[in-house]
Protein backbone atom coordinates (compact mmCIF):
# COMPACT_ATOMS: atom_id res chain seq x y z
CA UNK A 1 0.00 0.00 0.00
CA UNK A 2 1.79 3.19 -1.14
CA UNK A 3 0.59 7.13 -1.46
CA UNK A 4 -2.80 7.38 0.43
CA UNK A 5 -3.92 10.17 3.01
CA UNK A 6 -6.97 9.92 5.05
CA UNK A 7 -10.31 9.06 3.16
CA UNK A 8 -8.72 7.95 0.57
CA UNK A 9 -5.94 6.72 -2.47
CA UNK A 10 -3.78 10.21 -3.46
CA UNK A 11 -5.06 10.78 -7.16
CA UNK A 12 -1.76 10.23 -9.17
CA UNK A 13 -1.38 7.30 -7.22
CA UNK A 14 -5.07 6.13 -7.90
CA UNK A 15 -4.58 6.66 -11.48
CA UNK A 16 -1.52 5.03 -11.95
CA UNK A 17 -2.85 2.14 -10.29
CA UNK A 18 -5.73 1.88 -12.90
CA UNK A 19 -3.57 2.15 -15.87
CA UNK A 20 -1.23 -0.31 -14.29
CA UNK A 21 -3.69 -2.95 -13.61
CA UNK A 22 -5.03 -3.00 -16.51
CA UNK A 23 -2.04 -2.99 -18.74
CA UNK A 24 -0.88 -5.49 -16.93
CA UNK A 25 -3.66 -7.79 -17.37
CA UNK A 26 -3.46 -7.45 -20.56
CA UNK A 27 -0.04 -8.30 -21.21
CA UNK A 28 0.37 -11.09 -18.64
CA UNK A 29 -3.07 -12.07 -20.45
CA UNK A 30 -1.17 -12.36 -23.81
CA UNK A 31 2.00 -14.07 -22.36
CA UNK A 32 0.37 -16.49 -20.01
CA UNK A 33 -2.90 -17.77 -21.78
CA UNK A 34 -0.54 -20.79 -23.88
CA UNK A 35 -0.18 -21.77 -20.43
CA UNK A 36 -3.65 -22.60 -18.80
CA UNK A 37 -5.80 -25.42 -18.91
CA UNK A 38 -7.43 -26.14 -22.45
CA UNK A 39 -11.32 -26.16 -22.31
CA UNK A 40 -13.00 -29.63 -23.17
CA UNK A 41 -15.89 -28.09 -24.75
CA UNK A 42 -19.85 -28.56 -22.62
CA UNK A 43 -22.19 -30.89 -23.97
CA UNK A 44 -25.40 -29.16 -21.92
CA UNK A 45 -24.57 -25.66 -23.21
CA UNK A 46 -25.92 -24.37 -26.61
CA UNK A 47 -22.70 -24.69 -29.33
CA UNK A 48 -20.91 -25.59 -26.03
CA UNK A 49 -18.69 -27.58 -27.78
CA UNK A 50 -17.57 -24.34 -30.07
CA UNK A 51 -15.32 -23.73 -26.42
CA UNK A 52 -13.09 -27.09 -26.94
CA UNK A 53 -9.62 -26.25 -27.02
CA UNK A 54 -9.52 -22.64 -25.72
CA UNK A 55 -7.65 -21.53 -23.13
CA UNK A 56 -9.81 -21.43 -19.46
CA UNK A 57 -9.27 -20.65 -16.17
CA UNK A 58 -7.92 -16.77 -17.02
CA UNK A 59 -9.60 -15.53 -14.08
CA UNK A 60 -6.05 -16.32 -12.01
CA UNK A 61 -4.86 -13.72 -14.52
CA UNK A 62 -6.71 -11.12 -14.01
CA UNK A 63 -7.61 -12.14 -10.31
CA UNK A 64 -3.72 -12.15 -9.54
CA UNK A 65 -3.30 -8.29 -11.30
CA UNK A 66 -6.05 -7.55 -9.05
CA UNK A 67 -4.89 -8.97 -6.07
CA UNK A 68 -0.88 -7.03 -6.39
CA UNK A 69 -2.52 -4.02 -7.29
CA UNK A 70 -4.81 -3.79 -4.66
CA UNK A 71 -2.11 -4.55 -2.29
CA UNK A 72 0.40 -1.48 -3.97
CA UNK A 73 -1.76 1.08 -4.54
CA UNK A 74 -5.42 0.03 -2.83
CA UNK A 75 -5.70 1.66 1.54
CA UNK A 76 -5.99 -1.75 2.36
CA UNK A 77 -7.13 -2.20 6.35
CA UNK A 78 -7.33 -5.00 8.47
CA UNK A 79 -10.63 -5.50 6.85
CA UNK A 80 -9.70 -5.12 3.50
CA UNK A 81 -6.78 -7.64 3.24
CA UNK A 82 -9.14 -10.22 5.00
CA UNK A 83 -11.67 -9.90 1.93
CA UNK A 84 -8.80 -9.89 -0.88
CA UNK A 85 -8.00 -13.37 0.62
CA UNK A 86 -11.12 -14.96 0.60
CA UNK A 87 -11.42 -13.42 -3.15
CA UNK A 88 -8.12 -15.24 -3.81
CA UNK A 89 -9.08 -18.35 -2.10
CA UNK A 90 -12.46 -18.02 -4.21
CA UNK A 91 -10.42 -17.82 -7.18
CA UNK A 92 -7.68 -20.92 -6.28
CA UNK A 93 -10.79 -23.26 -5.83
CA UNK A 94 -12.48 -22.17 -9.25
CA UNK A 95 -8.86 -22.69 -10.78
CA UNK A 96 -8.41 -26.14 -9.34
CA UNK A 97 -11.62 -26.91 -10.70
CA UNK A 98 -10.85 -25.37 -14.03
CA UNK A 99 -7.58 -27.41 -14.23
CA UNK A 100 -8.73 -30.87 -12.91
CA UNK A 101 -9.55 -33.55 -15.19
CA UNK A 102 -12.92 -34.45 -13.75
CA UNK A 103 -15.32 -31.35 -13.17
CA UNK A 104 -15.09 -30.79 -9.16
CA UNK A 105 -18.61 -32.50 -7.35
CA UNK A 106 -21.19 -29.78 -7.02
CA UNK A 107 -21.17 -30.28 -3.08
CA UNK A 108 -17.43 -29.72 -2.49
CA UNK A 109 -18.04 -26.71 -4.44
CA UNK A 110 -20.85 -25.65 -2.39
CA UNK A 111 -19.63 -26.77 1.14
CA UNK A 112 -16.59 -24.56 -0.05
CA UNK A 113 -18.68 -21.42 -0.78
CA UNK A 114 -20.63 -21.60 2.26
CA UNK A 115 -17.44 -21.86 4.51
CA UNK A 116 -15.87 -18.69 2.73
CA UNK A 117 -19.37 -16.73 2.46
CA UNK A 118 -19.54 -18.03 6.50
CA UNK A 119 -15.43 -15.71 6.75
CA UNK A 120 -17.22 -12.92 4.91
CA UNK A 121 -20.04 -12.84 7.19
CA UNK A 122 -18.08 -12.70 10.21
CA UNK A 123 -15.22 -10.20 9.30
CA UNK A 124 -18.06 -7.75 7.94
CA UNK A 125 -20.42 -7.73 10.97
CA UNK A 126 -17.08 -8.06 13.15
CA UNK A 127 -15.77 -4.77 11.80
CA UNK A 128 -19.44 -2.91 10.62
CA UNK A 129 -22.05 -4.13 12.71
CA UNK A 130 -25.31 -5.22 12.06
CA UNK A 131 -27.48 -2.11 10.78
CA UNK A 132 -28.24 -1.53 7.15
CA UNK A 133 -29.72 0.68 5.50
CA UNK A 134 -32.53 0.68 3.47
CA UNK A 135 -31.34 2.88 1.04
CA UNK A 136 -34.88 3.59 -1.19
CA UNK A 137 -36.31 4.72 1.60
CA UNK A 138 -33.40 6.10 3.65
CA UNK A 139 -33.98 4.07 7.06
CA UNK A 140 -31.80 2.23 8.95
CA UNK A 141 -32.84 -1.13 10.58
CA UNK A 142 -30.66 -3.08 12.73
CA UNK A 143 -31.01 -6.64 12.33
CA UNK A 144 -30.09 -9.15 14.97
CA UNK A 145 -26.43 -10.97 14.36
CA UNK A 146 -27.63 -14.58 13.99
CA UNK A 147 -30.38 -13.41 11.18
CA UNK A 148 -27.55 -11.07 9.45
CA UNK A 149 -24.97 -13.62 9.75
CA UNK A 150 -27.54 -15.95 7.91
CA UNK A 151 -28.79 -13.60 5.42
CA UNK A 152 -24.90 -12.64 4.32
CA UNK A 153 -24.04 -16.13 3.92
CA UNK A 154 -27.26 -16.33 1.06
CA UNK A 155 -26.14 -13.22 -0.19
CA UNK A 156 -22.61 -14.09 -0.85
CA UNK A 157 -23.28 -17.62 -1.78
CA UNK A 158 -26.27 -16.41 -4.06
CA UNK A 159 -23.60 -13.99 -6.37
CA UNK A 160 -21.16 -16.76 -6.67
CA UNK A 161 -23.08 -19.39 -8.15
CA UNK A 162 -25.48 -16.89 -10.19
CA UNK A 163 -22.41 -15.31 -11.76
CA UNK A 164 -20.66 -18.54 -12.14
CA UNK A 165 -24.17 -19.61 -13.96
CA UNK A 166 -24.18 -16.42 -16.30
CA UNK A 167 -20.66 -17.25 -17.47
CA UNK A 168 -21.46 -19.11 -20.84
CA UNK A 169 -21.07 -16.65 -23.57
CA UNK A 170 -18.48 -14.43 -24.55
CA UNK A 171 -18.31 -11.29 -22.60
CA UNK A 172 -21.34 -11.63 -20.77
CA UNK A 173 -20.36 -12.38 -17.30
CA UNK A 174 -17.78 -10.34 -17.04
CA UNK A 175 -19.63 -7.36 -18.89
CA UNK A 176 -22.50 -7.76 -16.23
CA UNK A 177 -20.26 -7.95 -13.93
CA UNK A 178 -18.67 -4.32 -14.71
CA UNK A 179 -22.33 -2.97 -15.05
CA UNK A 180 -23.25 -4.06 -11.44
CA UNK A 181 -19.48 -2.66 -9.87
CA UNK A 182 -19.63 0.93 -11.82
CA UNK A 183 -23.61 0.79 -10.42
CA UNK A 184 -22.38 0.04 -7.22
CA UNK A 185 -19.41 2.90 -7.01
CA UNK A 186 -21.93 5.47 -7.48
CA UNK A 187 -24.12 4.19 -5.34
CA UNK A 188 -21.16 4.90 -3.18
CA UNK A 189 -20.51 8.04 -4.49
CA UNK A 190 -24.05 9.37 -4.09
CA UNK A 191 -25.20 7.69 -0.55
CA UNK A 192 -22.47 7.48 1.67
CA UNK A 193 -20.19 10.74 0.82
CA UNK A 194 -23.12 13.05 1.57
CA UNK A 195 -23.44 11.81 4.69
CA UNK A 196 -19.57 12.23 5.39
CA UNK A 197 -18.74 8.42 5.13
CA UNK A 198 -15.90 7.06 3.27
CA UNK A 199 -16.06 3.93 1.45
CA UNK A 200 -12.50 2.57 1.24
CA UNK A 201 -13.73 -0.21 -0.57
CA UNK A 202 -14.60 2.25 -3.57
CA UNK A 203 -11.41 2.44 -5.39
CA UNK A 204 -10.68 -1.40 -4.99
CA UNK A 205 -13.97 -1.68 -7.07
CA UNK A 206 -12.10 0.17 -10.02
CA UNK A 207 -9.22 -2.10 -9.68
CA UNK A 208 -11.38 -4.94 -10.17
CA UNK A 209 -13.60 -3.42 -12.74
CA UNK A 210 -10.35 -2.40 -15.09
CA UNK A 211 -8.69 -6.14 -14.64
CA UNK A 212 -12.16 -6.96 -15.96
CA UNK A 213 -11.57 -5.11 -18.72
CA UNK A 214 -8.48 -6.33 -19.38
CA UNK A 215 -9.45 -9.73 -19.79
CA UNK A 216 -12.25 -8.60 -21.68
CA UNK A 217 -9.67 -7.51 -24.32
CA UNK A 218 -9.37 -11.11 -25.39
CA UNK A 219 -13.00 -12.54 -24.42
CA UNK A 220 -15.18 -10.58 -26.77
CA UNK A 221 -16.68 -13.06 -29.76
CA UNK A 222 -14.77 -14.49 -30.80
CA UNK A 223 -13.23 -15.36 -27.60
CA UNK A 224 -9.48 -16.36 -27.42
CA UNK A 225 -9.51 -17.93 -23.66
CA UNK A 226 -12.26 -17.96 -20.95
CA UNK A 227 -12.44 -17.18 -17.11
CA UNK A 228 -14.10 -20.17 -15.89
CA UNK A 229 -14.88 -20.82 -12.37
CA UNK A 230 -11.12 -19.14 -11.64
CA UNK A 231 -12.56 -15.74 -12.56
CA UNK A 232 -16.60 -15.96 -12.33
CA UNK A 233 -17.04 -17.57 -8.74
CA UNK A 234 -14.18 -14.76 -7.84
CA UNK A 235 -16.31 -11.56 -9.39
CA UNK A 236 -19.43 -13.24 -7.66
CA UNK A 237 -17.66 -12.60 -3.81
CA UNK A 238 -16.43 -9.38 -5.08
CA UNK A 239 -20.02 -8.17 -6.11
CA UNK A 240 -21.45 -9.81 -2.68
CA UNK A 241 -18.52 -7.63 -0.67
CA UNK A 242 -19.28 -4.60 -2.49
CA UNK A 243 -22.86 -4.68 -2.06
CA UNK A 244 -22.10 -5.33 1.54
CA UNK A 245 -19.90 -2.40 2.07
CA UNK A 246 -22.61 0.13 0.50
CA UNK A 247 -24.50 -0.42 4.11
CA UNK A 248 -27.40 -1.47 1.81
CA UNK A 249 -27.10 -5.15 0.62
CA UNK A 250 -30.56 -5.16 -0.57
CA UNK A 251 -29.84 -3.20 -3.82
CA UNK A 252 -27.80 -6.41 -5.25
CA UNK A 253 -31.48 -7.25 -6.19
CA UNK A 254 -31.29 -4.57 -8.71
CA UNK A 255 -27.76 -3.33 -9.24
CA UNK A 256 -27.47 -7.23 -10.12
CA UNK A 257 -30.59 -8.42 -11.62
CA UNK A 258 -29.81 -9.43 -14.67
CA UNK A 259 -27.24 -11.52 -13.40
CA UNK A 260 -29.43 -12.90 -11.02
CA UNK A 261 -32.39 -13.60 -13.16
CA UNK A 262 -29.89 -15.25 -15.91
CA UNK A 263 -28.28 -17.15 -13.52
CA UNK A 264 -30.36 -18.12 -10.86
CA UNK A 265 -33.64 -19.29 -12.54
CA UNK A 266 -31.70 -22.30 -13.47
CA UNK A 267 -30.39 -22.95 -9.74
CA UNK A 268 -34.02 -22.50 -8.89
CA UNK A 269 -34.91 -24.69 -11.80
CA UNK A 270 -32.50 -27.47 -11.02
CA UNK A 271 -32.83 -27.19 -6.89
CA UNK A 272 -36.76 -27.44 -7.28
CA UNK A 273 -36.40 -30.55 -9.65
CA UNK A 274 -34.15 -32.49 -7.60
CA UNK A 275 -35.10 -31.94 -4.00
CA UNK A 276 -39.34 -31.55 -4.36
CA UNK A 277 -39.71 -33.13 -7.74
CA UNK A 278 -41.22 -30.02 -9.05
CA UNK A 279 -40.42 -29.53 -12.66
CA UNK A 280 -40.87 -25.73 -13.11
CA UNK A 281 -39.91 -23.87 -17.11
CA UNK A 282 -40.23 -26.61 -18.88
CA UNK A 283 -40.08 -25.06 -22.30
CA UNK A 284 -37.31 -22.25 -21.27
CA UNK A 285 -33.35 -23.39 -21.60
CA UNK A 286 -31.18 -22.59 -18.59
CA UNK A 287 -29.59 -20.37 -18.33
CA UNK A 288 -31.60 -17.63 -20.03
CA UNK A 289 -28.58 -16.88 -22.00
CA UNK A 290 -28.92 -20.58 -23.47
CA UNK A 291 -32.65 -19.96 -23.86
CA UNK A 292 -32.35 -16.75 -26.26
CA UNK A 293 -29.50 -18.07 -27.90
CA UNK A 294 -31.46 -21.65 -28.82
CA UNK A 295 -34.90 -20.72 -28.86
CA UNK A 296 -35.33 -17.49 -30.09
CA UNK A 297 -32.05 -16.85 -31.97
CA UNK A 298 -30.19 -14.23 -31.09
CA UNK A 299 -26.31 -13.89 -31.68
CA UNK A 300 -23.92 -13.72 -28.93
CA UNK A 301 -23.11 -10.70 -29.49
CA UNK A 302 -27.12 -9.57 -29.37
CA UNK A 303 -27.22 -11.86 -26.50
CA UNK A 304 -24.41 -9.59 -24.50
CA UNK A 305 -25.71 -5.94 -25.83
CA UNK A 306 -29.49 -6.58 -25.28
CA UNK A 307 -28.50 -8.20 -21.69
CA UNK A 308 -26.09 -5.63 -20.88
CA UNK A 309 -28.91 -2.82 -21.90
CA UNK A 310 -31.65 -4.16 -19.87
CA UNK A 311 -29.33 -4.16 -16.20
CA UNK A 312 -27.92 -0.54 -17.58
CA UNK A 313 -31.77 0.39 -17.53
CA UNK A 314 -31.95 -0.66 -14.52
CA UNK A 315 -29.18 0.84 -12.83
CA UNK A 316 -29.61 3.98 -14.46
CA UNK A 317 -33.17 3.83 -12.70
CA UNK A 318 -31.81 2.29 -9.41
CA UNK A 319 -29.58 5.66 -9.21
CA UNK A 320 -31.81 8.32 -9.80
CA UNK A 321 -34.51 6.50 -7.28
CA UNK A 322 -31.69 6.87 -4.83
CA UNK A 323 -30.46 10.47 -5.82
CA UNK A 324 -34.12 11.74 -5.43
Amino acid sequence: MINWIAGGVLPITAFIGVIAAFAMTCILTSKLNDYLPKDMGRDFAHNGKLSAGKPRGAGIIFISVFTAAALLFGELSVEMAIYLVLVFIEMLTGYMDDAADEPWNEYKKGILDFLVAAVVALNYIYFNGTEIRIATIGMDVWIHPAVFFILTIILVWAAINVTNCSDGVDGLSGTLTIITLVTIYVINEITLKPRGIFSEFSYMILLFVVCILGYLWYNATPSKLMMGDAGSRAMGIFISIAVLKTGSPFLFLLAALVLIVDGGLGLIKVALLRFLKIHIFKNTTMPLHDHVRKQIGWSNTQTVFRFAIIQIVISIATVYMLII
